[in-house]
């Protein structure tokens, strides 16, 4: 007689992000030593205002030419072993990918990009308590834009990265609550 095997239950456990999708090499967009290279970074907050060390978030950008094909090779495989090369180092891909570390910090280095109107980074953000993943746009420059024109003035502040010293910009990513962030829907 077999043995009758339940179906597995529909939901799930986790998150499960430090398996597999950070990558090495996943925040450091810009090849190495660039002069032209910027850092975004920021802190990702729950509703309570308290930081989440365990979220995830992919970044999509033009590069600085305005290009949005990207290159491809963020994920490189030695194709004999199946193992991970890491990025060449040289070629610009518009995608980064950065785990949040034991504080609820993330730090990308790129390079500016060369979008056409205000430069934005595009960010899709990965957490434990979402059913669905998130969009934004970390901004870095104000100005005219339809997005930010549409928004009150205490919501657009939201989606504004602030310039540091040193090529930096500042972008809190709050998941509820008071000043939470625009997050973007897509049809």
């Amino acid at each position: 007689m077999t043995e009758r095997l339940l179906p597995t239950p529909s939901h799930t456990i986790g998150p499960f992000y430090g398996h597999a999708l950070p990558f090495p090499g996943g925040p450091d967009v810009a090849p190495q030593g660039h002069p032209d290279t910027i850092t975004l970074h920021g802190y990702v907050f729950d509703g309570a205002g308290a930081s989440i060390p365990d979220a995830l978030l992919d970044f999509w950008q033009a590069a600085p030419d305005g290009s949005l094909t990207g290159a491809p090779g963020s994920m490189r495989r030695d194709p004999s072993t199946g193992g991970f090369l890491g990025r060449n180092g040289t070629d610009f891909t518009g995608f980064g990918r950065v785990a949040t570390d034991a504080d609820g910090h993330y730090a990308l280095h790129t390079l500016p990009p060369g979008n056409a109107g205000l430069p934005y980074i595009s960010v899709c953000v990965f957490a434990r308590g979402l059913v669905h993943h998130l969009f934004t746009r970390a901004y870095l420059a104000d100005g005219a834009d339809p997005l930010l024109d549409s928004l009150p003035a205490e919501r657009r502040a939201t989606l504004m990265a602030a310039e540091g010293a040193n090529r930096t910009y500042r972008f809190d990513i709050r998941l509820q609550g008071k000043g939470e962030t625009v997050f973007l829907e897509f049809q």
